[in-house]
């Protein structure tokens, strides 16, 4: 719908709706018999202080306008009505932050997955794909989120790469790029600003990405993970306002203090948790919280749900389930200066949700600018074709060989850097053998390697990790945030080759190889991070891949495949190794996999 939205400002149509709700002629759809969830007041039901009765309400459409909200059986003059047998009417839902990449299906895809959960909003960061194809795969972005049954806010991505060198993606964006992605009228701003050495240390390229969306007037969305004290300070007064690299209690209290705008997130569960004891503290929510998915695997997202899913947890750990509500919608709707979002009354846009229950949060019905778009898990007219060509063939790179993954020293012993831990890394070191001039890794070692897929034909960037489990297999990816080169883990070098080769092949994705040489691949062919096919088809597939990763690391403490698209993650602080060596996002550092 980005760029064909329904214009609520018709003269002619606020008079049709003034006159309905006057009573001088009937509604288009009159939704009958819903409670009406009110997340300005914070109420369920409109409660009669004198009888003490509970009325509830019901709304009259006139297009995609929301015309009145009135006592139950007050007016039955429409030209259609719906029966809501007591559903909660509440807002569509809005998403203010997430990459699509991460549930690896296009657009189309992911719209008919999440409007049947009561998601009619959302907000895309294309980082992913930027980083892929540059402002050619932007642009496939914008015009495959045209025409759908989900408002698709897109975002100009501000970091291509991540982290400028410290790693190599297929584009570069400097501020010319975002000027001009800042020009499209689709874009409403600046996507999360993840350079934060840059944006805090003033490089000119963070300051001229920073300076053009403050410029033009668009938000400045920020990604601030590990920020405290003096460094938030300072990247909050960069004029960055919002963050979902959350990582606990205090981070949040820290960072609604500093003036940001909160992004909790679904794809970290236990920051629901966090969240409602930082809430509990503060004894209210704050108006400035919204709720977004980042990063949902599809099986994940098929059958988990999105928004829906952060709701669910945050009632569960005793957040007033209107006042979370709120977050996914009114709250969202005033920071994305969507006046026409984010509250069932008049004058508002139509978009709605018809919940069971706000415990479950399982969608009923959905309403898209007046018209119903789906019911009961399912949408009600198909969504259209992609009419631009998806963008693919981005696996640049030569055959890799056996020898690629093996670290070569002189002498019989020597000290490894290492990076410690899986998530939350620390640089440290090891002391290994070295046998015919090749290190041994330690038994609890695994080796990583980033190969530059974009047509740099360099030897890989090598990395030893610890706390990575026991390994009988290796693992390839493509998905590898943010700059989606391709990185192979493992131990034996035959297998690695064969994993890596395997995604050579697909067009990019993930390959799990057991220790007999048995290869699962899930294709991702559309700039190495997508599939055209089917939600449902993908989730399948991406489980099947997902539980063959499992045979191949025992004793992880978060799945594989979670882990390994994080482990080159360079913009953050601690260790990650990428296409150019074990670097730190925090001190720039770049070391070899051989301590000096």
């Amino acid at each position: 719908m980005t760029g064909h939205q329904p214009d609520l400002d018709q003269p002619g149509l606020r008079d049709r709706a003034v006159r309905a709700a006057r009573g001088e002629t009937p509604f288009d759809l009159l939704l009958k018999g819903g409670r009406v969830a009110d997340v300005v007041t914070g109420e369920l039901r409109v409660a009669d202080v004198v009888t003490g009765e509970l009325r509830d309400a019901d709304v009259g459409l006139v297009g995609p306008l929301i015309a009145s909200v009135h006592p139950s059986g007050s007016r039955e003059d429409a030209a259609r009505s719906v029966e809501l047998g007591g559903g909660i009417v509440a807002p569509g839902l809005i998403d203010t932050h997430l990459h699509i990449e991460s549930s690896m299906v296009t657009p189309r895809s992911y719209a008919s997955v999440v409007v049947p959960q009561g998601t009619t909003t959302i907000c895309w960061d294309p980082h992913e794909v930027g980083n892929v194809g540059g402002l050619d795969a932007v642009r496939w972005a914008v015009a495959a989120s045209r025409d759908l049954p989900l408002r698709i806010l897109v975002q100009a991505p501000s970091c291509v790469p991540s982290a400028p060198g410290l790693e190599r993606a297929g584009a570069v964006f400097g501020p010319e790029a975002m000027q001009e992605m800042l020009s499209w009228p689709e874009i409403i701003g600046v996507a999360e600003v993840m350079d934060m050495r840059g944006v805090i240390e003033r490089s000119p390229n963070m300051v001229g990405i920073v300076q053009a969306g403050l410029d033009s007037g668009k938000t400045v969305f920020g990604h601030a993970r590990g920020l405290a004290d003096a460094s938030l300070q300072a990247f909050v007064a960069a004029g960055v306002a919002s963050d979902h690299e959350l990582t606990g209690r205090d981070d949040v209290l820290s960072k609604l203090r500093a003036g940001l705008t909160l992004e909790i997130r679904a794809s970290h569960p236990d920051m629901a948790a966090e969240a409602a004891h930082a809430f509990k503290a503060l004894g209210h929510v704050p108006q400035t919280v919204t709720l977004c998915t980042d990063d949902i695997f599809p099986d994940d997202l098929v059958g988990k749900g999105g928004i829906t899913q952060i709701l669910q947890m945050l009632v569960e750990h005793g957040v007033d389930p209107v006042a979370a509500l709120r977050c996914g919608t009114l709250n969202a709707a005033r920071w994305l200066g969507r006046r026409d979002l984010g509250l069932v009354a008049p004058g508002r846009r139509a978009d709605l949700v018809v919940f069971d229950d706000l415990v479950s949060f399982r969608a009923r019905r959905v309403f898209v600018s007046g018209v119903e778009a789906a019911s009961d898990g399912r949408l009600h007219s198909p969504v259209r074709d992609d009419a631009v060509p998806a963008p693919s063939g981005t696996m640049v790179l030569r055959p890799v060989s056996p020898s690629d993954f093996l670290i070569r020293a002189d002498g019989d012993r020597v000290v490894l850097n290492t990076v410690h831990t899986p998530r939350r890394t620390r640089w440290a070191t090891r002391e290994a053998a070295v046998e015919n001039g090749t290190v041994v890794l330690p038994e609890d070692c695994i080796l990583m390697a980033v190969f530059n897929r974009y047509g740099i034909a360099e030897p890989p960037g090598l990395g030893v990790l610890e706390g990575w489990g026991r390994w009988s297999g290796a693992f390839a990816t493509t998905i590898l945030h943010d700059s989606h080169n391709l990185a192979v883990f493992g131990r034996d070098p035959e297998l690695m080759c064969a994993a890596a080769h395997a995604l050579i092949a697909a067009g990019g994705g993930m390959a799990a190889v057991q220790g007999n040489g048995t290869v699962e691949t899930l294709a991702l062919p559309v700039c190495g991070l997508l599939s055209e096919d089917a939600p449902h088809v993908v989730a399948r597939r991406f489980a099947a891949l997902r539980l063959a990763s499992e045979q191949v690391a025992d004793g992880l403490e978060a799945p594989l495949v979670k882990l390994a698209i994080g482990a080159s993650l360079a913009c953050n602080p601690g260790p990650h190794v990428t296409d150019l060596g074990i670097t730190d996002g925090m001190t720039g550092q770049i070391e070899p996999p051989l301590a000096a």
